[in-house]
């Protein structure tokens, strides 16, 4: 079972994670309504680019944007579990080690105490957006099953991980089950809501560019800060 989710299902999974990414990326890219805005988008194109950046750089940055410093502690949330998400499964000393033995590359690594602590982070921070959506009416109202889903199957990876890191009980097991969630998370993230982390970047370009080219957005400080 080892060899198979280190191998053949590790590479289905990042294989549905990539195209899936790319495809979902196309196809918002075509959906975008190019033809009715074609002369502003052609006439601009500097002024366009110049929003898109800026658009990204400032929601990227925390509390760059109004909504940001509208909202802080939930800001706050929203950026220690998004580092946590990224940083842990790339830098994880033992993933690198995995990726060495199996396809001859690494990454630049981070200590055990500090995996630690950012999966501990991802955990309750997750755990919290549980409670937020059980408990806030306004949330709750707008909150199905598929969002409970999606929040489980982006902490199980990280709770087996710390498991299997530990030893708590059968190690092995943990391990196994821990690749099987990170790979189910890959072949999940193309076909859900978690995908907005890479058409995060879309929107705010094409939004930032809107803004930009169609209503002076270049002269003022941009969208939305």
């Amino acid at each position: 079972m080892y060899e198979f989710v280190t191998g053949p299902l590790a590479w289905i999974s990042f294989g549905i994670f990539f195209i899936g990414l790319i495809y979902r990326l196309v196809w918002y890219i075509r959906g975008l309504n190019w033809q009715l805005d074609r002369v502003a988008y052609t006439q601009h194109v500097s002024y366009g680019v110049k929003g898109a950046l800026r658009s990204i750089f400032y929601w990227m940055m925390p509390y760059g944007t109004r909504s940001w410093r509208d909202n802080p502690g939930f800001t706050f949330l929203v950026f220690i579990l998004h580092i946590g998400l990224l940083a842990t499964p790339i830098f994880l000393k033992g993933h690198n080690i995995l990726l060495m033995e199996r396809w001859g590359f690494s990454f630049w690594t981070i200590s055990e105490s500090t995996a630690d602590v950012l999966t501990v982070v991802v955990i309750a921070a997750i755990v919290f957006l549980i409670l937020r959506r059980i408990a806030k009416p306004e949330v709750r109202l707008i909150t199905d099953i598929h969002d409970y889903l999606m929040l489980l199957m982006a902490v199980a990876p990280f709770i087996t991980g710390i498991l299997a890191h530990y030893q708590v009980g059968n190690y092995r097991f943990w391990l196994i089950l821990h690749m099987l969630c990170g790979e189910i998370l890959l072949i999940a993230i193309p076909f859900t809501k978690l995908s907005h982390f890479v058409l995060f970047f879309a929107s705010r370009a094409q939004l930032g560019m809107d803004y930009g080219i169609k209503r002076g957005g270049m002269k003022g400080k941009g969208l939305a800060w």
